[in-house]
């Protein structure tokens, strides 16, 4: 061992004693309430240590249980995402059936009110994908007695012409494809034309001279010239009118049937007239209903009886 001088080794003796005698003053000194010097020398010696030890297990804590419940907030967001998604899906669905019973049920009211009249429900199962030809597909054929050249139509108005019959299916060129047509009218002056397809949604009137007045929302039903659609059937409303190549307007026509909404149609089996009420006539048949008390706006259409 390293030797200690003596005049170092009085000075540590003596700084030895005097720290034994201020321990030991502080284990008899009394503080007020807060006990013994040595224990109040003690605790404030610690806290800082117990400050910093507490302040840092308090933050793992804290983070480490933010940790998990972030971890059961992921999962519970991915849970109700789940759910939502499937609930939209639900009511998706509803509303889907919903819009099919409602056009199903237009089908069955307008061949309730045409008894007279032969004519056969079918459904779309098919469309053509491209702008180039614009044809459906639908359930019936030669067994349901369909044949070439029938008129197809809803209860809004035309849609085309069977061109291709099967055993049980049949093909419909509609009237929006380039084409398709049907001989058709102005209702307002009874201006006869054809109205046909370019391939797009809207249709042409065609054929009406350049001096012939046509305004903008005039209805067009079909004339009957065709030999293929009954007189009367709506085709469509006009959007515009102008002069086009001499001598004949250029008329942009909006299909009355949702032809790119087509699931039902309905094709007629004869070409004895059908009459499609007009707006002021439905208009009419609602007052008078209503002051019967007897409502029933479902049933406008009616059967034309034969000349």
């Amino acid at each position: 061992m390293v030797a200690i001088p003596s005049k170092h080794k009085s000075l540590t003796l003596l700084a030895g004693v005097l720290m034994a005698q201020l321990l030991l003053l502080a284990v008899q000194v009394k503080r007020d309430s807060r006990g013994r010097l040595i224990r109040v020398w003690a605790i404030s010696a610690a806290y800082p240590f117990e400050r910093t030890g507490a302040w840092g297990f308090g933050k793992v804590r804290g983070v480490w249980t933010h940790y998990f419940a972030l971890r059961d907030t992921v999962r519970e967001n991915e849970a109700l995402r789940i759910e939502n998604d499937g609930l939209k899906l639900t009511i998706s669905q509803l509303q889907s059936r919903a819009a099919e019973a409602d056009r199903l049920a237009g089908l069955l009211n307008f061949k309730q009110t045409h008894e007279k009249v032969p004519m056969v429900a079918a459904r779309v199962i098919a469309a053509s994908a491209g702008t180039a030809s614009r044809t459906a597909e639908i359930d019936r054929g030669e067994r349901d007695g369909i044949k070439r050249n029938m008129a197809v139509i809803t209860p809004d108005g035309a849609v085309g012409k069977v061109i291709e019959v099967y055993r049980d299916t049949a093909q419909v060129l509609l009237l929006t494809d380039k084409e398709g047509g049907a001989g058709a009218m102005l209702v307002n002056s009874r201006t006869q034309g054809v109205v046909g397809g370019t391939g797009d949604p809207m249709m042409q009137m065609k054929f009406v001279a350049n001096e012939q007045d046509v305004a903008a929302g005039e209805k067009i039903v079909t004339s009957g010239m065709d030999k293929i659609f009954p007189r009367d059937i709506p085709v469509g409303t006009v959007v515009d009118a102008k002069p086009g190549q001499p001598p004949f307007k250029k008329i942009s026509v909006q299909p009355a049937a949702k032809l790119d909404q087509l699931e039902a149609v309905i094709v007629l089996l004869t070409q004895e007239p059908v009459e499609f009420k007009t707006d002021t006539q439905n208009t009419q048949a609602g007052a008078v209903n209503s002051g019967a008390g007897t409502s029933n706006p479902a049933q406008s259409p009616t059967v034309a009886e034969k000349p």
